[in-house]
C-alpha cells in the first residue's frame, strides 16, 4: 500500500484529500491511501514518516517554512520561495530520503501563461502574505516587474490609496493572493480603482469560491479577461503526483 498524508492544522476540509481519492477511483489506481494528518506541532514529523508505507506528502498552513527543517534536499522553487507544499520520500536500503517541493509556483506559472499578452510587462499584487510567496517566484522568472500593495505600511510595498488611474494604466497584470472576496466573504475585494481597467487588464484571483469573486466581477465588468486560482489547484495537485511517482 502507498500511502499519501495531507499535514497541516486544523484540517476541517480538504481539496487534496477529495481530488487524490476520486483520481484513485477513476483511473483505477490500486493499493493507494491519500488521508488527513491534523499536525498541530510541526515537530511531529519524524513520527509520520516513521511509517514505511508513506511515499509522499503535502503541505499546507502552518507547516510550509517548519517542515523545511527535516528535508534532506530543496527544489529551486521551494528553495528561493523558503516554503514547501510538496514532500517526495524515498526509502532505498534502509536510508530515507525527503526531498520538499514547491508545486504552487508550478500551479500558478502553468494556469497564467495561457493568458499572458505581450503587454503584461508589469503586475499589481495584492497582498504579502505566504500565497505571495510563489506568485513573486513566478513574476520574477518570468521578468514581470511588480508592485506589492498592502494595507498596512510594510518595507517594500505600497498602500492601497497608491494605486491611482496612472498606475493602473502602467500596470496591467493584477493579482489578488488575499482571502477578500472568499466564500463567505463574497462582497469584499481589494480596494482599487476598477473604473481605471480596460480591456487590457489580466486579473487572477488565487480565491477559487466562488469561481468568480467580487474582484474578478468588477473587473471583468470593466473589460478585463480575468482567472480564478482552481486551475492552480489542481495543477499543484498533478505536479505533486508526478513528483511521487517519478
Amino acid at each position: 500500500m502507498k500511502k499519501f498524508r495531507l499535514i497541516g492544522y486544523p484540517l476541517s476540509h480538504s481539496f487534496s484529500k477529495k481530488h487524490f481519492t476520486e483520481k484513485f477511483v477513476k483511473e483505477q489506481i490500486a493499493d493507494c491511501a491519500y488521508e488527513l494528518y491534523p499536525m498541530e506541532h510541526v515537530n511531529s514529523f519524524p513520527e509520520l514518516i516513521a511509517d514505511e508505507e508513506i511515499v509522499g506528502i503535502n503541505v499546507t498552513i502552518p507547516h510550509k517554512v517548519g517542515v523545511m527543517a527535516y528535508v534532506d534536499q530543496l527544489d529551486e522553487a521551494a528553495a528561493e520561495i523558503g516554503a514547501v507544499n510538496c514532500v517526495d520520500i524515498r526509502r532505498e536500503n534502509g536510508k530515507v530520503t525527503l526531498k520538499g517541493y514547491n508545486t504552487d509556483a508550478y500551479g500558478f506559472e502553468a494556469s497564467l501563461l495561457p493568458f499572458l499578452k505581450e503587454h503584461h510587462t508589469k503586475a499589481l499584487v495584492f497582498g504579502d502574505g505566504g500565497a505571495a510567496k510563489a506568485v513573486k517566484y513566478v513574476l520574477n522568472k518570468l521578468g514581470i516587474s511588480f508592485l506589492i500593495v498592502t494595507r498596512k505600511p510594510a518595507e517594500g510595498t505600497i498602500l492601497y490609496d497608491a494605486v491611482d488611474a496612472e498606475m493602473m494604466a502602467e500596470y496591467t497584470l493584477l493579482i489578488n493572493t488575499t482571502p477578500l472576496g472568499m466564500s463567505p466573504n463574497v462582497d469584499s475585494c481589494p480596494q482599487i480603482p476598477y473604473e481605471s481597467i480596460t480591456e487590457k487588464h489580466l486579473a487572477y484571483d488565487l480565491v477559487y469560491n466562488p469561481e468568480v469573486t467580487k474582484f474578478l466581477e468588477l473587473s471583468a465588468a470593466s473589460g478585463a479577461a480575468i482567472k480564478n486560482g482552481l486551475e492552480m489547484l489542481y495543477l499543484q495537485a498533478e505536479r505533486s503526483w508526478h513528483i511521487w511517482n517519478s
